[in-house]
């Protein structure tokens, strides 16, 4: 077996910052939320979501976000991705699918967080949805990539 090297550890920074992200949606989506719901005064209820998605939303911009760029930039640039390589079959379509999506995962997630400010709690929730989905699309055709 070989030793665990510098671009495991980039991966696997990778990797687990991914499973933080979706898994935090998962938890917030399938968990907190219908637990709040169910249990909380609607008052109470409405400021422990918003707590709750403001701390999600600072995690995602002080620690997920930053991990997720440094760590996918540097492992594209040790496999030798290029712009021009991104339109080629295979990996570098797989890639460009991944980062198309993150980009709007990125954009719906923050859609969410706006219009839950201004109180459009249905626009708030379609973003949601799309931002989870999205996330578990992304986690989809980083499956389909090789770890090399």
């Amino acid at each position: 077996m070989d030793t665990v090297g510098w671009w495991s550890l980039v991966r696997f920074a990778h990797v687990t910052g991914a499973v933080l992200w979706v898994g935090g949606q998962l938890a917030l989506s399938l968990v907190v939320l219908p637990l709040a719901r169910r249990r909380l005064a609607p008052e109470a209820k409405d400021r422990f979501t918003a707590a709750a998605g403001r701390r999600f939303g600072m995690l995602t911009g002080a620690v997920f976000l930053p991990v997720q760029l440094c760590t996918g930039w540097a492992m594209a640039w040790h496999r030798g991705v290029t712009w021009a390589s991104l339109a080629e079959p295979g990996y570098g379509r797989t890639l460009a699918a991944k980062l198309v999506l993150f980009a709007v995962v990125m954009i719906a997630a923050a859609g969410h967080g706006i219009a839950h400010a201004k109180g459009r709690s249905d626009l708030a929730r379609s973003l949601a949805v799309v931002s989870l989905v999205g996330s578990l699309g992304i986690i989809l055709l980083a499956t389909a990539l090789p770890s090399t």
